[in-house]
Formats: structure tokens, sequence, C-alpha cells
């Protein structure tokens, strides 16, 4: 999936981490932050630090890739 949507990034965490039958507490304690965080992430709350969201896609074994745009 490519997206430069935050609303989108967080759907697809929702997702994956449901698939994983993990909470939204679990993922907090894995990345070291508050359960409130992964929920403003999986909203698609643009003010999470890049280094949460790049956290928590980890935790729930998904990559994140660049790459550039075709114009």
């Amino acid at each position: 999936m490519i997206t430069s949507d935050p609303s989108i990034f967080g759907t697809a965490l929702r997702t994956r981490r449901q698939a994983l039958r993990l909470t939204q507490d679990e993922v907090a304690e894995v990345i070291g932050v508050n359960r409130r965080v992964v929920g403003e992430l999986e909203r698609g709350k643009g003010t999470v630090r890049l280094e949460i969201a790049l956290a928590a896609a980890r935790a729930v074994g998904l990559d994140v890739a660049l790459q550039a745009r075709s114009r």
C-alpha cells in the first residue's frame, strides 16, 4: 500500500493489530507509550511523532518503505 495520508496509515495499523489479536494496551507497552497514543495513531492524528509511528508499525510486523513519486 502506498499512502501519504495519516488516516490510511492508522487504519492499516489497526487492521494488522486486530488480525494479530493484540490490544492497543499491548502495542503501547511494547513501544513504551500510553494506550491513548496508539489510539491517536490509529485514528490518523497527524501530530504523533514519526518515531512512534514507525515503532508501532514494527510492533505489528509492518514495514514502512519510502518510494519516489512518479510525476
